[in-house]
């Protein structure tokens, strides 16, 4: 194995958490933020009011390894979309992207058709998405990084 193949196995798992479109509230996705920090990943938190391309932009730029959507303003069928054509535009395909927020159990079929890897309803716990993050998550990125 090449010294760089050592440190892409090595380097933690890095996550953006993103609050893409007009929606105000980010309470979640900080909370969601500071537990994925607390169990030893690397976050990058977006703050509020971005676009899909600005989601896709700051997750190339920081090198992360998945991208977490929050949305509770019903715009989910246009916003995970929309980031998912921003990353494929910018040859991202790779980043897992996965979210919560108000999202109805007849959307999600749409959402894992478009590749949205992980729906988190609300209530889920910060525990339950650190276990996803471990038993889903850190297998595609070991694989990806071989």
């Amino acid at each position: 194995m090449t010294e760089t193949q050592t440190e892409n196995k090595e380097r933690s798992i890095r996550i953006l958490v993103a609050k893409p479109g007009l929606d105000g509230h980010d309470r979640g996705a900080k909370v969601v933020a500071r537990a994925l920090a607390d169990a030893g990943y690397e976050v990058v938190y977006t703050g509020l009011h971005q676009t899909p391309e600005m989601v896709a932009a700051t997750a190339l730029q920081e090198d992360v390894d998945a991208i977490g959507l929050s949305i509770m303003s019903g715009a989910h069928l246009t916003l995970f979309p929309a980031v998912m054509e921003a990353l494929k535009a910018q040859s991202a395909e790779d980043i897992v992207v996965f979210g919560g927020g108000i999202i109805p159990d007849d959307d999600l079929p749409k959402l894992q058709t478009i590749g949205v890897d992980k729906i988190f309803k609300p209530g889920a716990s910060t525990t339950e998405i650190v276990e996803w993050v471990e038993g889903s998550l850190r297998p595609k990125v070991e694989a990806r990084r071989g």
